[in-house]
């Protein structure tokens, strides 16, 4: 059931209830308690109490009691198609930051079947506006512009398996803004092509922190691409016959991209001097840090652009750094590890094998 906001609701299971004060995204509201307290439940676990009825007051407070008539100009009007939210009330996103473009189905026991969200997910520090065309029947259309607040996701559409094929190709243009930035981004474009097929494998669709299901993640930019305006950037006049060139912005190729040595397949060197270039200064866990975080942020990637092994050369060493990523593994599904092949590696390096989702 879609709940909106001022929804008094009873929980399903317990006993007690609340109001609804924020729709964290489809699945997951936010209540106010009879007790006062504020929590996140889960859609699926909550009704409406249809034994009172809300009392909106100018400013959007809510209070409990018995039913009592409302103007009807005082309610807030129900969002028809976009829906804003924290990317998770539970803690960090796990992925790298950047803008994603994801697909996340409403069925989550047959993935293959139903209809699916699509959201535009702004995992960074920066509000964004956005201009959106796709491309229908062979020719670019603009379907939707606006805007997403830092470290927010926004509910573009729900759409049917016949409709996903409308959202395969297309262009996304993006503005950055913050109050008081110490740098200025360059506007951003970047295409979106994803392969018609992918919404049809079941193994697309992955466990995330970008949203509460497993989704299918098109990356539209990683946070490492972004241009930054830099000294006589910043003063120059758009009509200025050189600042095109020099203002123009290219998308980097994904991070697991620079350690490629086949198809969907890299090898990466945690030894510190491949990590970082001064290690003056730094103690032991500095250092194990270092490693573990270059480790993640590979990973990420590789799993981001459908890799399927990844060879991370740890070392001999006394098995730290090979025991912490192993633990990191622990936080992600579909991964298995075995040691690297002895002949080209010796016995320092772990096969990071990514499997598709069951």
């Amino acid at each position: 059931m879609r709940f909106k906001v001022g929804d008094k609701v009873q929980f399903l299971n317990e006993t007690g209830g609340g109001v609804i004060t924020a729709v964290l995204d489809n699945k997951l509201v936010k209540i106010k308690t009879e007790d006062g307290f504020e929590m996140p439940v889960l859609s699926n676990e909550l009704i409406l109490d249809y034994r009172g009825q809300e009392i909106r007051e100018k400013g959007g407070a809510s209070t409990f009691g018995p039913a009592q008539p409302v103007a009807k100009e005082e309610v807030a009007p129900e969002p028809e198609t976009e829906e804003m939210s924290e990317i998770n009330p539970f803690g960090k996103a796990r992925e790298e930051e950047g803008l994603y473009l994801v697909f996340e189905p409403h069925n989550q026991q047959w993935l293959l079947t139903g209809e699916v969200d699509v959201y535009l997910v702004n995992h960074t520090p920066f509000g964004i506006l956005y201009n959106l065309f796709l491309n229908r029947s062979g020719k670019l259309k603009g379907v939707d512009y606006g805007s997403v607040e830092a470290e927010s996701k926004l509910l573009l559409a729900t759409v049917s398996r016949d409709e996903l094929d409308d959202w395969n190709k297309g262009t996304i243009q993006f503005l950055f803004h913050e109050e008081e930035p110490q740098t200025v981004i360059f506007p951003l474009h970047t295409s979106i092509d994803i392969r018609p097929n992918r919404f049809f494998k079941e193994g697309s669709y992955r466990s995330n922190t970008l949203v509460d299901g497993k989704a299918l993640i098109s990356v539209l930019a990683l946070r490492a691409a972004f241009q930054v305006a830099e000294g006589g950037l910043m003063e120059q006049k758009f009509d200025a016959s050189t600042t095109k060139s020099k203002s123009e912005v290219k998308i980097e190729a994904p991070f697991i991209d620079r350690y490629k040595i086949k198809f969907r397949e890299a090898v990466v060197d945690l030894h510190i001097g491949e990590v970082v270039d001064n290690i003056t200064g730094m103690s032991s866990r500095d250092m194990l840090d270092a490693q573990v975080k270059r480790f993640k942020k590979a990973l990420d990637s590789a799993i981001a652009n459908g890799y399927q092994k990844v060879t991370f050369i740890h070392g001999v060493g006394n098995g730290v750094l090979k025991n912490a990523i192993i633990e990191e593994m622990k936080a992600y599904e579909n991964l298995e590890n075995r040691m690297a092949s002895i002949t080209k590696f010796g016995v320092g390096a772990l096969d990071v094998l990514i499997h598709d989702a069951e």
